[in-house]
């Protein structure tokens, strides 16, 4: 069933949005932050297993959706945002790689090569009552990674930790160093949030960024 992207609002300053962050990430939380919106965090638990047969892009769009679908089923009359990241190398899905030897193996075999980031974005809106108004977008990131030795990897690995991250370098940390290139249309969007994005989402649906203050 397709899911409808709504009409925007008319921009209101009156009130600040009823917003909420579908995410446990404190890398998210802190772009999110950025925007000088007032905002709370809720975490989706969702089954974040990708489908068999399904595409890395899909998968993501998929997540997404169903990290605000899962808030708002919780909170309604929210406006929430999800989003989802999958990396890919040769079309494979890396993921977070939990461990030491895990993120090792990874940057070993992405070492000298070009991967690819897709982070999904949703806004769903349910303030309005009934079926809510859903807007997605996939903004894509190519990552070259620097050849280097195993012994640069692992002391990387050892400083910084990115178990938690897909790619298994935080390119807003001390990881930018073993990247060579980054292209993308939404420069935040390899940390896990696309602001860009996400802006113009928020300015369909009213929220006003630059109100007055009196």
């Amino acid at each position: 069933m397709p899911i409808p992207s709504g009409k925007p609002l008319p921009a209101s300053s009156s009130a600040p949005p009823a917003l909420i962050l579908g995410s446990s990430s404190p890398y998210r939380r802190e772009l999110l932050s950025r925007l000088g919106l007032p905002f709370e965090v809720m975490t989706p638990d969702i089954d974040e297993t990708a489908r068999p047969g399904e595409t890395p892009e899909a998968t993501a769009m998929r997540l997404a959706v169903e990290k605000a679908r899962a808030i708002g089923l919780r909170a309604p009359g929210r406006l929430i945002i999800g989003s989802d990241q999958v990396a890919t190398l040769d079309g494979a899905q890396i993921g977070k790689p939990g461990n030491h030897e895990n993120a090792l193996r990874q940057l070993q075999a992405m070492r000298g090569r070009r991967v690819i980031f897709h982070t999904a974005l949703c806004l769903w809106d349910g303030r309005n009552g009934g079926e809510p108004a859903v807007q997605t977008e996939n903004v894509r990131t190519l990552v070259d990674f620097r050849d280097l030795p195993d012994a640069e990897l692992d002391a990387y690995l050892r400083i910084e930790q990115p178990y938690d991250c897909a790619g298994s370098a935080k390119n807003e940390g001390l990881g930018i160093a073993i990247l060579e290139k980054i292209e993308s249309s939404d420069p935040t969007a390899l940390t896990g949030l696309p602001l860009i994005a996400l802006t113009g989402m928020l300015r369909q649906r009213g929220v006003a960024f630059f109100a007055q203050q009196h």
